[in-house]
Order: C-alpha cells, then structure tokens, then sequence
C-alpha cells in the first residue's frame, strides 16, 4: 500500500507546497425518510458502480476540475496540504481531525469542523492562531511529529475525548496511544492515561445501546481488529475498559479486564486507518479500511458489534472508479500527472487510505443506504468527500 505507511513527510518541503498554493462547490444523520426496511438478513453488501468522487475537501485549488474548493484552507487558514479527517459531532457541528498538516505554523495537527447538513457543500472551519493561521491542538507530551496523529474521537456532555498516537519511530510506525480531553472545543488536551502500546493505537468510537464500543487496530497497516467498550460516562477511567475476548460454547460474549485477553474480530491483518458506523435503519455496523490485498478502501458488516464481520466489497478500487477525471496522480497516466501531481513529487503515485464515515450525511432509504465518508489521496496530499452505496439483503451477480 503506498501512502503513509513508510513516508516522511520531509519528502513534501514547506517550500514546495507553499509554491504550489500561490498557484491556484442538505442531508442530515442517518436520514431514514421513507425507510420500510426490515432488517433481518445479517448481510450488507456495496452496490457495484455507486462510488464517486464528491469534492475534493481540502486545499484551495481541486486538482481533478480544476475549480476552486469551498474551504480555501490555504488562503483562509495557511492549510496547504493535509489527511485523514476522522469526525465526529461535538455541540452541533462535525469536526474532523486531520493529520500531519503542511502550511504555516508548520507539518503539525489539526482540527476543523463544519456546520453544513449537505455532504457537497462542507465549507470548514479552523481555530486561528497567530498570523490569521491555523492553530494545531496543544497535547502536553504529543510532538505532533509524523504518524503522531489524532486517529479518532467523540463528545460526550460537551467534552471533546481524542485518541493521539504517538512515539513514531524508524522500527515502530505508531508506538502507543493516549486518551486525552478538550473543554475548549479542540483548542487545548489534558491526556487523561495512556491507551495502548497493543491493539488499540488506531481507533474508532460507535456509542450504542448504552455502551461506548472502541474499535482498535495495532500495529500499524500489520494488524486486524479488536474491540473494547466502557460506559460513556466512565471514559475518563482507563480501568473501566473491558476487552472482548471471545465467546463461549452458547455464542455469549466475554469481557475481560486485560487487554491481552482481546481477540481480533477477523483476520486481515493490514489494518491501520479505519472507521466503524451503525447504520440504524439496516440494524448493522459496517467497517471501512485501506487495504494494501485487495487494494482499495474494503468494507465489512455485521449485526452485532463483536461479529461476525464478513466481508461486504471494495468501495473503492483506485482503477476501478476513477473515471475519466482521475483524482489521484498515476504517473504516465494520459499525461494527466502535471496538473493532479503536488510540485516535485511527480514519480510519487497517489494512495488511498483513511477513509472515515462522516455520519451526518449517512442517508437511508428502503434496503438502500449512501455512506458519505473522507478519503486521502497522498499525491496530492489532500483528503476527498467520497460516496459508496451499501444494500442488506442477498448478494447480486454483480456485488463483489
């Protein structure tokens, strides 16, 4: 898989993207109007040649139109490049967490949110520090370095709780992972404990039936999934995790209190970036991850939290659904790299991966439902609104 799993983000210079900058459009969560399903077959499955391209989010210029974006996060905030963008909603608004950000102040975090109800016209917003630039989150203990990043997060009685990796290394991608809290809506972190050194450096949260479910992956794209979960209002207490450890003879689930007792909930162990939604109206959770076998952003559902995943598609497929108008750069491809390419990185190809369902815009109708979710580029260093269309039922000829 190309992207970040080995890169560093000296290989894009400030200069460079800066250059490149100076050089250069409603739905609402889990909309269920009209919905009759009537969940029951345990499947979900994508609905082959419903992806596209939305937007492209970030940056000033979108490099597959050649139009200008609605954010202007460059000219707006000093944001030239950026990934990920893992959301979640917090005091009405959705706010993402993007990774390693190019611009000024510097190759550091950051944190937008957005008030818009409709999937293709997010305009985002950041907090500004000195200079009218954007503000990364302050994280005492957290450089902010490359692959120090927040993977995921939630709001609960108007605290904002961030997981940050950290303690990137040559040998270890991502070394661990820390709770931290926000009261100034993403501005400033108290790191509340340290998550994990194991299997739950990447994460993402799904609050459901009284329970808040942390879906976790270890070591970094080399890892599958596992599971934990704690009451919402215990967050703040490490100790308060329980680990999904199986399930006895009767199909009963085991929680234990050690995270070594977990289990992954497949076997695929190229997880690094993911996301895990409910979709209400189908009674099932999927799950969306980059995978380097088969390539492209792959789905998987279940009934249950704990399982069984089964596999549901590949939503993407970077030769697949790109189209006449690629978005990602290929070198050699019909000549299309000089304008899709960022500055200098010309023999770079693009990569997906981060891909985050952003479930305000997620849309219901019948068996049927449209995910809306983000997706990173690496060249260029962008992250695109994307969407895939998910069915329940028996699989198609053509569902694969």
């Amino acid at each position: 898989m190309r992207g970040r799993s080995r890169r560093s983000l000296a290989t894009v210079s400030l200069a460079v993207v800066l250059g490149l900058a100076c050089s250069s459009t409603g739905g609402s969560a889990q909309n269920t109007a009209g919905n009759t399903a009537q969940p029951g077959s345990g499947r979900v499955f994508f609905v082959q040649g419903s992806t596209k391209r939305v937007s492209q989010l970030t940056g000033d210029v979108d490099r597959a139109s050649k139009t200008p974006t609605l954010s202007q996060t460059t000219k707006r905030f000093g944001i030239v490049g950026t990934d990920l963008g893992s959301s979640f909603e917090h005091k009405g608004n959705l706010y993402f967490l993007f990774g390693d950000t190019l611009g000024q102040p510097g190759a550091l975090d950051a944190i937008g949110w957005t008030g818009s109800r409709n999937p293709e016209k997010i305009v985002l917003d950041f907090h500004m520090g000195r200079g009218g630039r954007w503000m990364p989150p302050s994280v005492p203990g957290i450089s902010q370095a490359g692959l120090e990043i927040p993977s995921g997060g939630i709001s609960i009685d108007g605290t904002m709780f961030v997981v940050f990796t950290t303690d990137h290394t040559e040998t270890k991608s991502m070394g661990r992972s820390v709770m931290a809290s926000s009261k100034d809506d993403g501005r400033t972190f108290k790191v509340l404990y340290e998550l994990s050194r194991d299997k739950f450096i990447n994460v993402s949260f799904v609050s459901r039936d009284g329970w808040l479910y942390l879906y976790g992956s270890g070591d970094y794209r080399k890892s599958s999934v596992s599971l934990a979960r704690l009451k919402p209002s215990q967050i703040g207490v490490r100790s308060s995790l329980e680990y999904f450890s199986g399930s006895s003879p009767d199909g009963q689930a085991r929680w234990s209190s050690r995270e070594a007792d977990a289990v992954t909930l497949f076997e695929h162990n190229v997880v690094g970036e993911f996301s895990v939604s409910y979709l209400a109206p189908l009674a099932q959770y999927v799950m969306l991850y980059n995978s380097r076998e088969p390539r492209g952003i792959v789905m998987r559902s279940s009934s249950s939290p704990t399982g069984p995943w089964l596999q549901a598609g590949v939503l993407f497929d970077p030769r697949r659904d790109q189209g006449d108008q690629p978005f990602m750069h290929m070198p050699g491809r019909s000549g299309q790299g000089d304008t899709i390419s960022d500055p200098n990185r010309l023999d770079l190809p693009g990569g997906e991966y981060g891909p985050y369902v952003m479930e305000r815009y997620t849309n219901c109708t019948g068996d049927r439902c449209r995910l809306y979710y983000t997706m990173s580029t690496w060249n260029p260093y962008q992250v695109m609104v994307m969407q895939s269309d998910v069915r329940s039922g028996p699989p198609a000829p053509t569902d694969r």
